[in-house]
């Protein structure tokens, strides 16, 4: 089996239920991007060699990532969609769990610390970015809207976790220096 069809080398490819579009759509940059997260995922879970809860998590987060690629990839709700809210709520579920730990936050902080925590926040600015593109094609296209409830929790998962990582590796989250008191509990 060949993996090249030469049916985009004009820029068009197919979406689910067969209709060509633009690689450059929106719809197809943000399931594009969505993918780009997952791979990106792929890279930090090959890196975790403890917090195996947290790597656990994440390789079911991409299980749902792909689910969410492949609506994004159907124009229309006729096919079927596979993103439910219960993968939304079981990460509120893991935010409000991962959270328990790290002291709260009363400043802005800064992406860094341990290598797995920083990846986890180079994740949480991909998955914004892929929450725009899918704001964008559901400004103009019919979408499950699942999807954008995932990413927009996910950003807040990734930020939990990066937390977490730090806390449990002993390392401080990284302050960002002009801050004054900004989150009150």
């Amino acid at each position: 089996m060949k993996i090249y069809t030469k049916t985009g080398d004009k820029g068009q490819t197919s979406i689910i239920g067969g209709d060509k579009v633009s690689k450059a759509s929106n719809r197809v940059c943000s399931y594009g991007t969505i993918d780009e997260l997952n791979s990106y995922l792929g890279v930090i879970i090959s890196q975790m060699k403890s917090s195996l809860d947290v790597k656990k998590d994440l390789i079911e987060i991409q299980q749902v990532l792909f689910d969410c690629g492949t609506d994004m990839a159907t124009p229309n709700a006729t096919k079927g969609y596979r993103t439910k809210s219960e993968s939304t709520l079981w990460l509120e579920e893991c935010i409000d769990k991962y959270l328990q730990s790290p002291a709260p936050l009363t400043e802005f902080i800064l992406p860094g610390g341990d290598p797995v925590a920083s990846h986890l926040h180079y994740a949480r600015t991909i998955a914004r970015r892929a929450e725009r593109e899918v704001v964008a094609t559901a400004d103009t296209e019919e979408i499950n809207e699942e999807v954008l409830r995932f990413l927009n929790r996910l950003s807040d998962y990734f930020f939990a976790g990066a937390r977490l990582i730090n806390h449990r590796e002993g390392r401080p989250d990284v302050s960002y220096r002009r801050n004054g008191k900004v989150f009150y509990n």
